[in-house]
């Protein structure tokens, strides 16, 4: 079983992030937000990819389930601006 705590280690190591919050108390499936200025230009899919890569084998396995939530810096600001 894992931590939320350890998989945004994980992340962090491999993916610089303005911005990252993971979540999950169950051991195997998690949710999160991540914010990085790697994903300028490319896909939902592609960051997700990005994001996935920094956890390597334990994705599908150790870690069954992990919900992503991906913004670019700008698309991070524009979400927090009140409507």
């Amino acid at each position: 079983m894992f931590q939320a705590s350890e998989i945004q280690r994980l992340i962090e190591q491999g993916l610089p992030c303005e911005y990252i919050a993971i979540a999950g108390d169950d051991g195997v499936h998690f949710s999160g937000i991540v914010v990085s200025a790697e994903f300028e230009g490319k896909l939902r899919v592609r960051q997700h990819q990005a994001v996935y890569a920094t956890l390597g084998k334990l994705m599908g396995n150790e870690i069954h389930a992990l919900q992503l939530t991906t913004y670019t810096p700008a698309q991070w600001a524009e979400s927090q601006k009140p409507i």
